[in-house]
């Protein structure tokens, strides 16, 4: 293998580390998304008196767990940019 291949070989890997970074590092948020969400639902429907007060809560916890999805972009992001400058 020259370094020609190697080069390729690295962009390749790369791009691929910035795919599997945006894939797996976007399934777990979701995921917390929807259960904070159905969480909140119920406990509104419960308690409709406190909604304010849930719904205060659940932004903030959306906030918390998308930053998390948003680091991932940021990785995936970095990779992309050193894929691009090899």
């Amino acid at each position: 293998m020259n370094g020609v291949e190697g080069i390729y070989i690295a962009k390749a890997a790369a791009f691929i580390g910035a795919a599997l970074a945006m894939g797996i590092g976007t399934l777990a948020p979701a995921y917390g998304q929807g259960l904070v969400g159905a969480k909140a639902c119920e406990n509104i429907g419960k308690f409709p008196e406190s909604a304010k007060d849930i719904r205060g809560a659940l932004v903030m916890a959306l906030g918390i767990i998308e930053s998390s999805a948003v680091y991932a972009l940021l990785v995936a992001g970095g990779l992309i940019f050193v894929g691009y400058s090899l």
